[in-house]
C-alpha cells in the first residue's frame, strides 16, 4: 500500500512498505522510481521491514524548486522519521551517492550499503562527466527530454543501436517523464570523484559492493569508498554486472544488515 510523508520544504514523498523486521530503505538511481526497487524489496521482505520510495521529481512524489541535494537528504530525513526513527540504507548507482550523503549528514542510519556508485577513478572519466553535465543542462533547459535521456544512456555505455531501440520501446515515455531528475542525480554525484571528506564522517558500518562481471573501475570505486570510511568494507558480488540480480544481492545485504 502506497503511503506519503512530507519533506521539510513541503514536497510530498510517496513510499511503499513491506515485510517485518529491522527497517531498510532502498534508494534508487537515475531514471528509476521506487517501483524499480520492488523486486529487491520482495527478496528482502522475509527478514526486513523494507521501504522503497519515489525520489522527488519521480513517480508519485512531488517536486519543489529550486532543487538542491540537501532537499533530497531532507526527504530521507522525513521518510526515516515516518518509519520510526532509525534505518539501514541501501543505494544503487547514483542512489548510492545519495545514501552516502545522507549517512554522512548525521541522519539516524544504522548501516549503509551501496552498489556500484559511478565515481570517476581517472581524469578522463571525470572530464567526460563534466561534459555530460554541460550538455544535459542545455538539453533540459531547451525541453529536449528525449535528448537528455540519450545523453545519460550514452554516458552509461549503451551503444547507438541499443539507444535507438530504447527510443522505440514502450519504456521510453516513462524515461522521458523523469528526465528532469537526471540533473538531480548529476548534482548528487558532485564533482564525480569519491567524496572522501564526507565519507570519513559516516559513523555507522558501511559496505561498498561491485559486480564481479563489471569493469575493473567499478571495483576500484567501491574499494575507494570503503577505504574512506572509518568502518568500511568492500565486497565483490560474483557474476554480477551493474544490473545486479535481486536474488543474488539480497543474501549479501541480509548478511550485512543483520551482522
Amino acid at each position: 500500500m502506497e503511503k506519503r510523508t512530507v519533506s521539510r520544504d513541503g514536497t510530498r514523498i510517496a513510499y511503499t512498505r513491506s515485510g517485518r523486521g529491522p527497517t531498510v530503505v532502498l534508494v534508487s538511481g537515475a531514471l528509476s522510481t521506487g517501483g524499480t526497487m520492488a523486486p529487491l524489496a520482495a527478496a528482502l521482505a522475509d527478514r526486513f521491514d523494507v521501504t522503497g520510495y519515489d525520489r522527488r521529481g519521480r513517480g508519485e512524489s512531488g517536486d519543489t524548486a529550486p532543487y538542491a541535494v540537501e532537499r533530497e537528504v531532507e526527504d530521507l530525513a522525513a521518510l526515516i522519521d515516518a518509519l520510526g526513527g532509525e534505518v539501514s540504507l541501501f543505494g544503487v548507482s547514483s542512489g548510492g551517492a545519495l545514501a552516502l550523503r545522507a549517512a554522512a549528514s548525521g541522519l539516524p542510519v544504522r548501516r549503509v550499503a551501496v552498489y556500484e556508485v559511478p565515481y570517476a577513478m581517472d581524469d578522463a572519466t571525470a572530464r567526460a562527466g563534466a561534459e555530460y553535465r554541460e550538455r544535459l543542462t542545455e538539453a533540459l533547459g531547451q525541453g529536449r527530454h528525449g535528448d537528455a535521456v540519450e545523453l545519460f544512456l550514452r554516458l552509461a555505455g549503451l551503444g547507438e543501436e541499443m539507444i535507438q531501440g530504447a527510443r522505440r520501446s514502450p519504456m521510453w515515455a516513462g524515461m522521458e517523464s523523469v528526465a528532469p531528475s537526471l540533473a538531480y542525480d548529476d548534482a548528487v554525484m558532485g564533482d564525480n570523484r569519491v567524496p572522501r571528506s564526507e565519507i570519513v564522517s559516516i559513523a555507522c558500518p558501511l559496505l561498498a559492493l561491485a559486480g564481479g562481471a563489471s569493469d575493473r573501475w567499478w571495483h576500484e570505486a567501491a574499494r575507494a569508498i570503503a577505504d574512506a570510511a572509518p568502518d568500511g568494507s568492500y565486497r565483490i558480488v560474483e557474476g554480477q554486472t551493474h544490473m545486479v540480480e535481486p536474488g543474488v544481492l539480497a543474501p549479501v545485504l541480509t548478511e550485512f544488515f543483520t551482522r
